[in-house]
């Protein structure tokens, strides 16, 4: 026997996506459900973990390079000719266009537009926003954070989302859409922590989050790397992808790079959330053979942390090791970088430090002896700009802060790549609704957060928060207010 359960709205998820789209649509008089795969008390997804960083000038305006970001990262190799379309009203770009696999100026405008007033309905909410220090030393845009981050968020949303009457059901997984006899959607499939199955009926918001709990999935897109790579937090495990294989099943066009997913440098030796190692600029990395491998500092961390992370998961055991000598001490707060909660190996010599590490001495010693030959003696050390403090005559470079790695005591933190989220999703329209192979929404079907497909190539920094909040608002007042 198959319970079924009548509501207005059902949403797949409680992370920001998820709850939003739950109090918005309560607050527009909805009946609405949330299915969420965790205890209660591990609600929240990848929300529940972050400090939730959104790419903000203020709580009412974006950053400067906001739009200017995403779409330099729209997409590879894009026909020029289908880009053109979109300078027209979107009722007018063709089918081809509203499917096409690239990060779309709607959506962008909309986040853009809608980042602020999200904001303010937050602040309704009780949330306070700050600009205060984060574990970014050095960085090119700026960014503002709710205060007890992302945490702050699910605890305020989730209670406004009880206060109003919206049925919670934890421990609860999302299996399938449900369609009635015409074949349009008409609810959620679900199980209970007993695999009792459920018709939950009403409009559906995948906020589910994307595919970084489900090794298969990441393999059959990311390749051999995926291996090397672990959800970021704890929440990550519980997103396994069911929300966007489900709608692609019914037809839903996909949108975001599926091959790529947004990385951090992680301590591998940590289980703590978000074990980040963010202080590799000020140092070499080095392969576990004992090579460098990169350029350490080509830009801001913040600019380049992500690729520096990809390139890692791809180096043989997916590891890499940050070698510092004690001039670190140099770098003002420095120690707000790393959140691991493992101490660095340390040594009083590089060879001493290569053994500890399972390094070969020799090549490690000799790695460091050519990196320093080539540091200069002519510029100034700036911790906190780029100081062009480059190398020279060796490859790869090192662009700033190249001190030479001579002084003991010498540390070193083991790095590998960890996935925040994954890219692939749904493609969507401005209103949040999952489209179709043919641009036109599917009907009943809106998808928020993670399980919307909006990043390409490099991930836009301090936005996926803000995404989820954005659409996952749009989403519920959507369904609880427009026609099937």
């Amino acid at each position: 026997m198959i319970e079924r359960r009548i509501f207005d709205v059902v949403v797949a998820g409680c992370g920001i996506a998820g709850l939003s789209a739950a109090v918005s649509a309560s607050e527009s008089g909805a009946r609405v459900a949330v299915v969420e795969r965790a205890t209660r008390e591990e609600r929240g997804g990848n929300t529940r973990w972050t400090e939730a960083f959104m790419r903000m000038k203020n709580d009412s305006e974006v950053a400067d390079d906001f739009e200017e970001h995403f779409m330099a990262n729209s997409g590879s190799h894009l026909d020029p000719s289908l880009v053109a379309e979109t300078a027209r009203p979107y009722g007018q770009w063709p089918a081809i266009v509203k499917t096409l696999s690239f990060t779309d100026p709607e959506i962008v405008g909309t986040l853009a537009a809608e980042a602020g007033p999200t904001l303010a309905w937050l602040k309704g909410l009780g949330i306070r926003f700050s600009d205060m220090a984060s574990y970014l030393i050095t960085q090119s845009t700026t960014r503002i954070c709710p205060v007890g981050g992302g945490l702050a968020l699910v605890e305020a949303l989730a209670a406004r989302a009880e206060a109003n009457g919206v049925t919670f059901l934890y421990e609860t997984s999302a299996d399938d859409l449900i369609f009635d006899d015409a074949g349009r959607i008409s609810g959620l499939l679900a199980r209970d922590r007993d695999r009792n199955k459920l018709e939950l009926m009403g409009k559906v918001v995948l906020a589910c989050g994307g595919f970084e709990g489900n090794a298969e999935m990441q393999t059959r897109y990311f390749g051999d790397v995926a291996r090397h790579v672990r959800p970021v937090a704890r929440g990550g495990y519980y997103n396994r992808g069911e929300g966007i294989a489900m709608a692609l099943r019914a037809g839903a066009a996909p949108c975001g790079d599926f091959s790529q997913y947004h990385a951090e440098p992680i301590d591998p030796r940590s289980g703590v959330s978000e074990p980040i190692v963010f202080n590799f600029t000020y140092g070499v990395l080095v392969t576990q053979e004992g090579r460098r491998f990169v350029d350490e500092a080509s830009h801001t961390v913040d600019a380049i942390y992500e690729n520096i992370a990809r390139m890692i998961a791809k180096l043989p055991g997916g590891v890499a090791y940050l070698i510092c000598d004690a001039r670190l001490d140099e770098v003002p707060n420095w120690q707000r970088s790393v959140r691991s909660d493992q101490k660095p190996v340390t040594a009083a010599t590089i060879g001493e430090l290569a053994t500890a590490l399972g390094i070969p001495a020799h090549t490690l010693e000799q790695t460091i002896a050519g990196f320093n030959a080539a540091t200069r003696r002519d510029g100034a050390f700036r911790p906190l700009e780029l100081d062009g403090l480059s190398t020279q005559g060796i490859d790869p470079p090192k662009s700033n802060w190249a001190l030479p790695i001579a002084t003991g005591p010498y540390r070193a933190w083991p790095i590998s790549s960890a996935n925040c989220f994954t890219f692939g999703g749904l493609r969507c329209n401005a209103d949040a609704e999952v489209v179709d192979g043919d641009g036109r929404p599917l009907g009943n079907l809106y998808a928020a957060g993670e399980t919307m497909g909006i990043y390409y190539r490099r991930y836009t920094g301090a936005t996926s928060v803000l995404r989820g909040a954005v659409f996952g608002r749009i989403a519920g007042r959507h369904a609880a207010g427009a026609g099937a």
